[in-house]
């Protein structure tokens, strides 16, 4: 489902401040989002429009052709944004602000793409029977852990980012049998979402699962329904053995027709901006892209993140190989 997000717009705006407008098509929840924008328009004058999504929004783009109003595209996924270089619906752009705050794995050397904020993928498990504190991925093929792991659909874009760096590390064919180790563990058939993992190993069906760190922080924070599951629950980091750990990105792109690209533009560098950064850390439990930057207390307490060293460009390469892989083990059969 596509809804409209109405645009915060300030009165009274400074002189200096630039007028116009940029669209923004989104795959970011529009909630998530919406102090961002606000904290934009605040900034300097230009209107946000923004069209929120969780699907679909490449094909609109292509259907739309040369008429497309979408300036730019937000995306939750190195996924979608593989999605948007293979339609063909982005334009490469420098921006010597992005290229100075967004460290080099987490951005396109070519310019099409440039990261706003990370998530890692980490291991949620049960406090009560899970007594360790340090994990890595490789470790959740050992059969110690049969029968005790959740996760969800193997096919889910957060899964297959983090399949294809098991790939990017150790190649397809011991990817392959740390896949179906992986499979031999788990406590039951994939599904649900990463909060579902928690709440099932709340309900001791599993003791351990995979999840987005910002997940489990909402539930602690924001879900009362879902306090439970987090409280019965705690974060581990994961990392690859001689390597740190697995992070996504929520990326911007330049739509190839964006009638408003300046502004776009503006808005990308905007969005690393230490006032865009905090509201990333803060109201959306993230970590941010910008070095330095406080982080949010629920997060910080995790632990200390050692972030993959692996560039995105080169996990996002095995996306499409993982996805039959995943397939081929009957990962979710």
């Amino acid at each position: 489902m596509i809804a409209a997000v109405a645009p915060a717009i300030y009165a009274g705006a400074a002189s200096a401040q630039v007028p116009g407008e940029v669209n923004v098509y989104s795959y970011r929840e529009a909630k998530l989002i919406a102090p961002l924008f606000e904290g934009f328009t605040k900034a300097t004058g230009i209107k946000v429009n923004v069209i929120s999504a969780n699907s679909g929004l490449e094909q609109r783009i292509v259907s739309e052709g040369a008429n497309s109003p979408a300036d730019m595209l937000l995306t939750v996924d190195i996924g979608r944004v593989q999605d948007a270089l293979d339609a063909g619906i982005v334009q490469p752009f420098k921006s010597e602000v992005l290229e100075k705050v967004v460290p080099a794995q987490y951005r396109d050397p070519a310019g099409n793409w440039y990261a706003m904020s990370m998530r890692a993928r980490v291991v949620y498990a049960s406090k009560e029977r899970v007594k360790q504190d340090a994990i890595t991925y490789e470790d959740l093929a050992d059969p110690k852990w049969k029968g005790k792991i959740c996760i969800r659909s193997g096919q889910n874009m957060y899964n297959t980012a983090l399949f294809a760096a098991v790939v990017a590390h150790h190649g397809a064919e011991k990817a392959e049998a740390w896949l179906k180790g992986v499979k031999a563990n788990l406590a039951q058939k994939p599904s649900g979402g990463d909060r579902e993992v928690a709440r099932d190993i709340a309900a001791g069906k599993c003791d351990i699962g995979v999840g987005n760190t910002y997940y489990w922080a909402l539930m602690l924070n924001r879900e009362a329904d879902r306090k439970p599951w987090a409280d019965a629950t705690k974060v581990i980091l994961p990392t690859f053995a001689g390597a740190g750990t697995h992070v996504n990105v929520s990326a911007a792109m330049l739509v190839k027709t964006a009638p408003n690209r300046a502004n776009a533009v503006k808005l990308a560098e905007w969005l690393v901006s230490e006032d865009a950064q905090h509201i990333y850390a803060d109201i959306n439990f993230e970590y941010p892209i910008r070095a330095g930057e406080k982080l949010n207390p629920t997060i910080a307490s995790y632990g200390t993140l050692k972030p993959d060293a692996m560039p995105l460009v080169k996990i996002m390469e095995f996306r499409k190989p993982v996805s039959a892989l995943v397939d081929k083990v009957g990962f979710d059969n």
